[in-house]
């Protein structure tokens, strides 16, 4: 059980830590201290277990005398010692409501539920247990305990094999799996595995979606460079509504089906997707294949869609087409612009300037380096702006012959 000492009281403290005279153990195990009852049960349960014969039987009669009402207020108080809670906990005689107290006190030890749950023989208690499913998790001991337990109901029985079902056999099924990718050196898939929160957690994606997700990954963390990420505006950008996320999908979807790539199974794979957390996306844009990062370029989060154009394995083709979308950020329009490989490529300015939704500075940093003839297309183009307009016609004008 804990040993650290709660109480602030200083003699409380002194024979916790051992700095008491042989007298003044004797006397507070025998409850001749004038302590309050949470110092003094503190004292005693630690002299119950004392080194001096005489001290520790002391100790256990004081104990032993000591009033339910007196101890189930203690057992009820937030800042009970967890030395206390624990010996609560192991009295196999202790009345129903100085247990339900223990078992819902978050002071109380992990390992003093779990002895609780195996030595109770009420069933309806052992339900209660069941319910802190966020204790369940943080000591799986817990759970082997109620399912051993024969006073254990089939509800008790449901919720805790429920736990450990989706919390511990999902994640060795996970390791397994990463197991198995990496040994068929997909080790980006295996990488993605062996992180990933998976239902039910709050916010996690289920099993199967995080399978079929693994498969779209194939860049290794070893070869990503997040540092262009804005530390100062993720929090903000990594929250999104449920009614966000899901404007977000359909966003996605009618703009695959504007280009007529709309199949049903290609539908479910952006809804898998487009429903993972902003921060699961952002690492599957850096991450994924040319599959995944033609649906998450167009995602409206423009931290996500850039994340697509930060993916190492993305192809100037990729580029060329994206320069072409007007269903894309304009963020992601400017970093194209301004990226000077990609601004080498004669397609990828060109579609730029003729793109209604690349920003205007970014469309007229380009028009010098536009051919002649396209720029008088673009002088004549009404989809792209007045701005842009004027001056690819201003440019194309200047280029003519003199005389």
């Amino acid at each position: 059980m804990a040993t650290e000492i709660t109480s602030t009281n200083p003699v409380v403290k002194s024979i916790i830590s051992g700095n008491a005279p042989a007298a003044a153990r004797l006397a507070a195990a025998r409850g001749l201290l004038p302590l309050p009852q949470a110092d003094l049960l503190e004292a005693l349960v630690h002299l119950s277990t004392d080194n001096d014969p005489g001290v520790a039987r002391a100790a256990q009669g004081t104990l032993a005398a000591q009033q339910p009402g007196d101890l189930l207020s203690v057992a009820k108080a937030g800042d009970a010692a967890p030395s206390v809670l624990g010996y609560f906990a192991s009295l196999s005689k202790a009345s129903r409501e100085i247990h339900e107290a223990v078992a819902g006190n978050s002071n109380t030890p992990d390992e003093a539920i779990a002895l609780l749950a195996r030595i109770t023989a009420d069933a309806s208690l052992l339900e209660f247990i069941t319910l802190n499913q966020q204790r369940l998790i943080r000591a799986p001991e817990i759970i082997d305990a109620i399912l051993l337990n024969p006073a254990r109901t089939a509800e008790s029985e449901r919720r805790a094999k429920e736990t450990r079902r989706e919390f511990f056999e999902k994640e060795r099924g996970a390791r397994q799996i990463a197991q198995e990718l990496r040994a068929r050196g997909n080790s980006a898939a295996a990488e993605f595995f062996e992180s990933a929160e998976l239902a039910p957690v709050a916010g996690a994606m289920s099993f199967e979606d995080a399978w079929v997700i693994a498969q779209h990954i194939e860049v290794s963390d070893a070869d990503i460079d997040d540092s262009w990420l804005a530390r100062e505006f993720i929090e903000e950008m990594m929250i999104e509504t449920p009614e966000q996320t899901a404007a977000n999908a359909q966003a996605v979807i009618n703009a695959e089906r504007l280009e007529g790539d709309a199949s049903p199974e290609r539908i479910s794979l952006i809804r898998r997707i487009m429903f993972m957390t902003v921060r699961d996306r952002v690492k599957l844009g850096i991450k994924g294949d040319r599959e995944a990062r033609g649906i998450l370029v167009r995602d409206p989060n423009k931290m996500v869609a850039t994340a697509v154009m930060h993916n190492p394995r993305i192809t100037d083709h990729e580029v060329e087409n994206i320069a072409t979308m007007r269903s894309v950020a304009e963020e992601v329009l400017r970093l194209i612009g301004t990226n000077r490989a990609w601004a080498r490529s004669y397609p990828i300015i060109h579609n730029l300037a003729r793109n209604p939704r690349t920003p205007m500075a970014t469309a007229v940093h380009i028009l010098p380096r536009i051919r002649t003839k396209d720029l008088q297309s673009i002088g004549l183009n009404r989809n792209v702006s007045e701005a842009v307009r004027r001056q690819a016609y201003r440019l194309a004008e200047m280029r003519k012959p003199q005389g």
